[in-house]
């Protein structure tokens, strides 16, 4: 099947209530043009070089998230488009965001991502540390920000019992926080189960453009 087919599946198969991150990372820009043809507008990167070169050789009506690991010193290079990142675990880097977003005169929105797996190879903020952000002084002085949900990634293995424990984890998190609209959590191999426990945003690589 084409990736165009491969989009097209997968898009039909989800609820109208859950959004696509096509997951873009390494993929050359005509993959990507293949998948804007077909209706796509949000693609998912992990490196924010990559990313911004995408950006600036595509069509602008794209909403470019960032999914990976987000050192403080990268935000810059992306503060002028980026949408929608996912992977914020610290409130000093909401603080470089807000403060990168301020001189394009944006807010940004971001999702704080929560530790879940049980794995130490992820990162992301236990509940404790997720409610000390939220209720921090510095947390709400940020104009230029707004966290609109929660991220995680559940742990690598085919125990479905233990990936569906943690997604319903997060979910009883993210239910506590009534001002946050987005529950980002399933990827190719678990977006299905994902959904079933709650989530409103799938990142969706490898089911897409094939594998890496």
């Amino acid at each position: 099947m084409s990736i165009q087919d491969n989009l097209l599946k997968i898009k039909s198969s989800l609820p109208s209530h859950v959004t696509l991150v096509a997951v873009s990372k390494t993929k050359p820009v005509a993959d990507l043009m293949e998948t804007y043809h077909a209706g796509q507008r949000i693609f998912g990167e992990n490196k924010i070089q990559e990313m911004t070169e995408k950006w600036e050789a595509m069509p602008k009506d794209i909403q470019w998230h960032m999914i990976g690991h987000v050192q403080t010193n990268k935000v810059k290079y992306m503060a002028e488009y980026v949408t929608l990142i996912h992977g914020v675990d610290s409130l000093k880097l909401l603080e470089e965001i807000n403060k990168q977003a301020k001189k394009h005169n944006r807010i940004i929105d971001c999702l704080l991502q929560m530790y879940i797996a049980e794995e130490e190879t992820k990162f992301g903020l236990d509940e404790k540390e997720l409610e000390e952000i939220l209720n921090s002084e510095e947390f709400k002085s940020l104009k230029n920000i707004k966290v609109i949900g929660l991220m995680g990634m559940a742990t690598f293995t085919d125990n479905q019992a233990q990936i569906k424990k943690e997604f319903q984890i997060l979910k009883s998190i993210f239910d506590k926080h009534p001002q946050l609209t987005t529950l980002s959590m399933g990827m190719s191999g678990d977006y299905q189960l994902a959904i079933e426990c709650g989530s409103t945003m799938v990142r969706i690589g490898s089911s897409i453009f094939g594998g890496r």
